[in-house]
């Protein structure tokens, strides 16, 4: 079931941002690449670093504390099949953002 929560204003978000934001009591790393928002869980799988605010360089995301990457557009971790990141659903209503944290 999904549970839409607003988290910011597109002018919050420039191409090439990368932020934490809450939504609700979930912690989700939102990113610009190139104009298409995206967001992951925010919590990085290997020792629960911030996503949000790691390093973006194109769709990819450095988590600031290990290393760790991850593809913003799906998830998945750059060097192990076995490891994916959980995406969140990301709309656009007017100049607000919206993400999809589920139930």
């Amino acid at each position: 079931m999904s549970n839409w929560v607003r988290v910011g204003c597109l002018a919050d978000f420039p191409p090439g941002a990368s932020r934490e934001v809450l939504a609700g009591e979930r912690v989700v790393a939102l990113f610009n690449c190139d104009g298409t928002l995206h967001a992951l869980d925010g919590i990085c799988p290997h020792q629960g670093g911030p996503l949000g605010e790691g390093e973006l360089c194109g769709t990819t995301v450095t988590c600031p504390w290990h290393g760790w990457q991850f593809d913003v557009r799906t998830g998945q971790h750059a060097t192990s099949h076995s490891v994916r990141q959980p995406t969140l659903g990301v709309k656009i209503a007017g100049d607000e953002i919206w993400v999809d944290v589920g139930t």
